[in-house]
């Protein structure tokens, strides 16, 4: 159940952010959205947290799939570059919480 969760939490701070993006058109609307996907991402990663997910390994997936996911959907969505260097880096991010995940493990 807490990979439920954080999967949640990942997507309302996905979408929480590319509303931040979008408010910029000044539509308060977007506000709504924001504050909103914000406060249910954290709390959606607190129930993971609950449900014994250790903090290091699900901060570290939010964290990482939330940059992956805003930055990959940026670029479709406000049109915003998307680099093969960026992409690297992405795949570091990826990498790095991987590795945090199985050092959690042992």
């Amino acid at each position: 159940m807490s990979w439920i969760f954080l999967i949640g939490a990942i997507l309302s701070e996905v979408a929480a952010t590319l509303s931040l993006r979008a408010s910029i058109t000044g539509r308060r609307a977007w506000y709504v959205a924001i504050v909103g996907g914000y406060l249910l991402a954290f709390a959606l990663l607190s129930l993971a947290l609950g449900e014994g997910a250790p903090l290091g390994v699900a901060y570290g997936i939010w964290a990482a799939a939330g940059v992956a996911l805003t930055a990959i959907l940026s670029k479709f969505v406000f049109k915003e570059p998307l680099t093969l260097l960026m992409l690297g880096g992405i795949a570091l991010i990826v990498g790095g919480v991987l590795l945090v995940e199985l050092g959690a493990s042992h």
